[in-house]
């Protein structure tokens, strides 16, 4: 399965070296049904967005596009607020049940329309909501990240602070 084998790809970069005790990657905000929850992200398929996010660009990422369905995660381009994503591992760790949770998402650029009063998204249904009443223009984008979800609520994978 290629996203198996470059989601292991992924993780191997990640590897830390035996004279490290610990790295430290900033947790990013992102919405799921109304709750927060955080993200670590690390590489992205698009080299201008990895300049402007520090992250590593890898553009085989995009490949997973062809390897079949990736969700969408909702990205505000003026980072407004945070990302909102449509699935999480439920629940968090090795028990995780929820089949459409993976780690790799293409963004869906969210842009809210001139002379609309901004509230925070915090549901994919309430983007959607909000493009069915004229509030935001979606744009589907060719731009593969690698966002794994760490915590949610006071569950946060070991090691992560």
């Amino acid at each position: 399965m290629r996203i198996g084998f470059l989601f292991a790809t992924m993780l191997a970069g990640l590897a830390v070296t035996s004279h490290a005790a610990e790295i430290t990657l900033p947790l990013k905000e992102a919405w799921y049904e109304g709750q927060m929850v955080h993200y670590v992200s690390t590489d992205v398929s698009d080299q201008n967005l990895a300049r402007k996010q520090g992250l590593n660009y890898v553009p085989s990422l995009a490949d997973a596009l062809k390897a079949g369905p990736v969700e969408k995660a909702y990205k505000f381009p003026g980072e407004e607020q945070g990302s909102v994503l449509p699935s999480i591992p439920r629940p968090l760790g090795a028990g995780n049940a929820d089949t459409n949770y993976h780690p790799l998402w293409v963004l869906v650029m969210v842009r809210w329309k001139p002379g609309v009063a901004q509230h925070v998204l915090k549901s994919e249904e309430a983007v959607l909501a909000a493009e069915e009443k004229g509030e935001v223009e979606l744009t589907r984008t060719k731009i593969v990240v690698n966002w794994p979800v760490v915590r949610v609520g006071d569950n946060a994978l070991p090691g992560v602070h």
